[in-house]
C-alpha cells in the first residue's frame, strides 16, 4: 500500500497560498506572494533534500502542475529537484481535456478522490502532494492523507488558500520529527495516530454556575 504524504509551506495562520513568488497565484487578489523566500537557510535546503532522497511520485493539482511545468524542466541541467521531478510519475487532478507534455504526466479526470484511493492500494513509492491547494481539500475530505510535512512560517497572512478547511476529517495525529530553522521556520513531520482522544478538566460535580452555563450554551445553540 502506498502513502499519501501531503508537504506544504503554511504560515501561523495556515495560508499556503504563492509562497514561491508574486505572480505565482495572485487568484482572490492575494498580495503577499512570495512570501517564504527570505526565511530560506540551510536546515530548510536539507529539510527539502531529504524529502525528495527516498523514491516518490508527484500527486499535483492543475495549477500547481502548471507552476512546477514552467519552472523545472527548464531548471539547470542536472539540479537534482529538476531530475527527481522529471523522473517521477505526475499524477494531476485536473477537469480539462488539455495535453500535458512534461515527461510521465498522467492525467487524474473525473472521480479523483477515487482514482487516488485505488493508487495508493498499489505498488509504487509514496504520493507526494506539493501546494496544490484545493486537491488538498479533496484528499482531506476523504480521509487520504496519511502523513504531513509542514514547513510553518513565522508569518499571519490573512485572507488565502489555506491547508485545511471545513471539509478535514478530525482524527489525531502524532509528531514523529521537528526541528527549527535559524529564521524561525518549524519543520515537522505528522503522522495519523487514530481518533481524538478527549477529556475534561471539569469538576466531577459542577457548579450551579457550570450547570446553568451548560443550559444556556444548549439554549443558545
Amino acid at each position: 500500500m502506498r502513502k499519501v504524504i501531503a508537504a506544504a509551506f503554511i504560515s501561523l495562520d495556515g495560508v499556503m497560498q504563492a509562497p514561491g513568488g508574486p505572480s505565482e497565484d495572485p487568484t482572490g487578489g492575494f498580495t503577499q506572494g512570495g512570501w517564504t523566500v527570505t526565511y530560506w537557510d540551510e536546515a530548510i535546503g536539507q529539510f527539502m533534500d531529504e524529502m525528495f532522497a527516498t523514491p516518490f511520485d508527484l500527486l499535483l493539482g492543475r495549477k500547481t502542475y502548471e507552476i512546477f511545468a514552467a519552472h523545472w524542466p527548464h531548471a539547470e541541467e542536472g539540479d537534482p529537484v529538476r531530475v527527481a521531478f522529471d523522473a517521477c510519475t505526475k499524477y494531476v487532478a485536473t477537469r480539462s481535456d488539455q495535453d500535458f507534455t512534461w515527461v510521465n504526466t498522467t492525467p487524474l479526470r473525473g472521480d479523483v478522490p477515487a482514482q487516488i484511493a485505488r493508487l495508493k492500494q498499489g505498488e509504487g513509492p509514496i504520493l507526494l502532494t506539493q501546494g496544490s491547494s484545493e486537491l488538498l481539500q479533496a484528499l482531506l475530505a476523504h480521509d487520504l492523507i496519511d502523513e504531513f510535512r509542514l514547513l510553518t512560517f513565522p508569518v499571519v497572512l490573512g485572507p488565502g488558500k489555506t491547508l485545511f478547511g471545513e471539509g478535514a476529517h478530525p482524527g489525531g495525529l502524532k509528531l514523529t520529527s521537528t526541528s527549527v530553522a535559524t529564521t524561525g521556520v518549524v519543520m515537522s513531520i505528522y503522522e495519523r495516530a487514530g481518533p481524538i482522544e478527549v477529556g475534561s478538566f471539569q469538576q466531577a460535580q459542577p457548579s450551579a454556575a457550570e450547570v446553568a452555563r451548560q443550559a444556556r450554551m444548549k439554549r443558545e445553540g
